[in-house]
């Protein structure tokens, strides 16, 4: 908060601002001002009761994909990255199957889902699209900022992360990090544990960063939104 300036005293002594300048200073705020609330307009234009943004089902935000649906309790809607800016990956291990990802995912109960899942065939699901926020990393900034990707396997069998996991992975990362114009790097590229107040430990000790980084940087990325 700024302090008051002397240009505030109404005495004929202090240097006061003009009715002119504060006519037009008051204009010219307005105007900003109306632009900003058209821009809002263009952006929740949706939310109005009554009116949903257009949607279709089972669309995918990324070719390489097919679509199972999670939950609806395991997301919420949101319109991203218009509502909240998107600017992480958190990489995640299911702890389990692909298939028990699936079901946990679909159940209500879960109250958690990522946007994808990467078996270790290379095959990628996605379950929940980019635009909503997934309950996924444990800390509601971080699900509003960020894209999930869980990977089947378990944290303590090395194995578990076979070539063609890390391959599919990257190249859905790489994609996700140019759709945002994100920096390929490990800012913005995490571990659930990095999450700050997370008690996971995944992707867990045997997940190779540096493998995986160098096929994202290396994965062909398509250009960047105009």
């Amino acid at each position: 908060m700024g302090t008051r300036g002397k240009a505030e005293g109404s005495g004929s002594g202090s240097r006061g601002v003009s009715r002119r300048t504060l006519l037009i200073g008051g204009g010219a705020a307005a105007l900003g001002t109306a632009a900003l609330a058209v821009d809002d307009v263009r952006r929740v234009w949706w939310r109005v009761p009554g009116v949903e943004k257009p949607r279709k089902p089972g669309e995918l935000d990324y070719a390489g994909a097919r679509w199972v649906a999670a939950s609806e309790a395991n997301w919420r809607r949101a319109d991203r990255p218009d509502d909240y800016g998107v600017d992480r990956v958190i990489v995640h291990v299911t702890q389990g199957s692909f298939a028990s990802a699936v079901k946990v995912f679909q159940d209500p109960a879960h109250q958690a889902a990522t946007h994808y899942i990467v078996g270790q065939n290379g095959r990628v699901t996605q379950m929940i699209r980019e635009l909503d926020v997934a309950y996924h990393a444990g800390n509601r900034s971080y699900n509003e900022r960020s894209i999930g990707i869980e990977h089947e396997g378990f944290v303590d069998r090395p194995q578990d992360f076979t070539p063609e996991m890390y391959a599919a992975s990257a190249l859905l990362t790489a994609e996700i990090c140019a759709r945002y114009e994100l920096p390929v790097d490990r800012e913005h590229i995490i571990g659930h544990v990095e999450v700050p107040g997370t008690d996971h430990t995944d992707p867990g000790p045997h997940w190779d960063w540096d493998r995986y980084m160098k096929l994202v940087r290396a994965a062909p990325q398509p250009p960047p939104p105009s």
